[in-house]
């Protein structure tokens, strides 16, 4: 009885550590590049940044079916604990960073990747090993905590991460070794398997047909954000456009040999079950309408909104994070009595009443001015948390609950692959959409500030820049205004009157010049996020009561 307990607290702190090491490092983006003396503004350093962004990502989506079946084949405590030894090496790897320059990015990138590896043997068995650890009707209080910790460990990388930069950009990775240590010694000591392995050969074709193609896929939405020639994205080049084709060739692929093969990698059988299909449906629309809300609210308040009340670009990174915060509240109190609920009453209520409240949400946030008052905002952001907090445990419960045991880690690696490429293409599409405003707009927007404060000599410089480093100076804490004067010759700077200078410097003129095209778009993904929140409720919606699969068939709804 007391196992399953030593199975939540370790689980537990498997993802707090996964996912304080994510916000960490976003957080402490502009302390690793001047770190290693890159200037993540140059053009050359942008496809560093995408890397460092989505690499662990892009890593975890492509492995996670593969490692939940092998970890039903060869035991999941036994993969699980590798996770956690992989994940504590990549940070000893991070922190000893060698060199610098382009080539300490690029290390660090490598070891990024390690860390995605035991991050994904971590994320695909936590879920399986709380379902087999704890009988039916506790296991979405059990999930709904775990991923609470999740949320929490979140919101300490913000604050720790912001804290640590500022001493040495090498602690943001440090801090993460303690946890690993400590995770792998009493994983190692004190989980056990309960269920037995199941004996079969290895899917190789399958394998490697799903890990290729999503591979390809994933990489074809990252160097579409990347400019090619004159253009300030790619996709339209031969490297992005050739990815998808064999990307979405190789998944064609797939089904076809899952069908023929003695022991496929993932039975596709099971998406017969109405609760694990509709709940699969659901937790991808999910991810595509929730995936970028994060990153685009801190782009949103790093921006605009702080440096408009008067918050210096340096400490907005941190404040953004603050500022933040009821997001994440929301789910730490619905998360687990969300689960609590879901066990006693079902999860098709909670969690289509969780998308519903989600989309609401995101209509009011569409609705809002882009200089809001921060006690509208708040609460808003606060709704959506407690929409995800209440559709997520009981989600995760039902996918869970509704596999055979010796399938569950191959059904959650499904789980958690669909919702990783979804917030992928969540992440890929917001600033695809930010992007193109920019592009269409901005440079007039710009054009026509800087006429009005004097600057005309200016224009054919600052228009000139690529959207792309305006975006992401404010998001990695650095002045866009005073980024771009730096790459203007000195002496068209000198013949521009110092008043103007002045005037362009000041804290709110680029906030008011990028407002409008900014906010177009983010309207825009807005939009389509709540589509996708209130389709995900009716996907929900149509999963059915309860179904348990080892309960007895009258148990299952009609």
């Amino acid at each position: 009885m007391r196992y399953k307990w030593v199975v939540l607290s370790n689980t537990t702190i498997g993802t707090l550590l996964a996912f304080m090491n994510n916000t960490i490092v976003i957080i402490s983006l502009p302390a690793i590049f001047n770190g290693i003396r890159i200037n993540p503004l140059s053009p050359s350093a942008f496809q560093y940044l995408l890397w460092v962004l989505m690499g662990y990502s892009l890593v975890t989506a492509s492995l996670l079916v593969t490692l939940g079946r092998l970890s039903d084949m060869y035991g999941r405590v036994r993969l699980y604990n590798l996770g956690f030894l992989i994940f504590t090496i990549g940070s000893v790897l991070l922190y000893l960073t060698p060199n610098t320059g382009y080539l300490g990015a690029l290390e660090i990138i490598i070891f990024r990747l390690v860390q995605a590896v035991g991050g994904a043997f971590l994320m695909v068995n936590s879920a399986a090993l709380l379902t087999d650890a704890f009988p039916p009707n506790e296991r979405g209080f059990a999930l709904g905590t775990n991923q609470v910790a999740g949320l929490a460990g979140s919101l300490v990388g913000l604050i720790i991460g912001g804290v640590l930069a500022t001493y040495d950009w090498r602690y943001v990775f440090l801090v993460s070794v303690p946890f690993g240590v400590f995770g792998t010694v009493w994983s190692y000591l004190r989980l056990r398997e309960i269920r037995r392995p199941i004996r079969e050969e290895i899917d190789w074709l399958g394998n490697l047909t799903f890990v290729v193609g999503l591979t390809l896929i994933l990489l074809a939405l990252t160097y579409g954000l990347a400019p090619y020639g004159s253009s300030p994205l790619g996709w339209d080049s031969p490297l992005v456009l050739v990815s998808f084709a064999l990307g979405f060739a190789f998944l064609a692929l797939f089904p076809l040999i899952e069908t023929r093969v003695k022991a496929p990698m993932f039975r596709l059988e099971l998406f017969r079950i109405r609760m694990f299909t509709a709940a699969t449906i659901a937790t991808t629309l999910r991810f595509l309408a929730y995936g970028s809300l994060m990153i685009m609210l801190t782009l949103w308040l790093q921006a605009i909104w702080l440096p408009l009340h008067g918050v210096p670009y340096t400490e907005a990174p941190l404040w953004a994070g603050i500022y933040l915060i009821p997001l994440m509240l929301g789910f730490l109190l619905t998360g687990p009595v969300s689960g609590w609920l879901s066990d006693r009453y079902g999860p098709r209520l909670l969690a289509t009443l969780g998308m519903v409240i989600m989309g609401i949400g995101f209509l009011v946030l569409a609705s809002m001015p882009y200089n809001f008052q921060y006690w509208v905002f708040a609460p808003v952001i606060f709704m959506i948390g407690v929409g995800n907090g209440m559709f997520s445990s009981p989600n995760t419960a039902s996918i869970m609950n509704s596999v055979p045991p010796q399938h569950r880690g191959a059904a959650n690696g499904m789980r958690t692959t669909l919702q990783n490429t979804a917030q992928a293409i969540s992440f890929a599409l917001a600033f695809t959409i930010v992007i193109l405003a920019f592009t269409n707009y901005l440079p007039q927007a710009l054009a026509n500030a800087l006429s009005s404060a004097g600057a005309t000599a200016l224009i054919p410089y600052i228009t000139r820049i690529p959207p792309t480093v305006a975006l992401f100076a404010a998001f990695l804490g650095y002045d866009p205004i005073r980024t771009m004067l730096s790459m203007i010759p000195q002496n068209i700077i000198n013949d521009t009157p110092q008043q103007a200078i002045n005037t362009i410097t000041k804290l709110t003129w680029f906030p008011n010049a990028i407002a409008p095209a900014f906010m177009d778009s983010l309207h825009i993904l807005f939009y389509i996020s709540s589509a996708l929140a209130f389709t995900a409720a009716i996907a929900s919606a149509l999963r059915g009561q309860i179904y348990i699969y080892e309960e007895e068939p009258q148990y299952a709804s009609k």
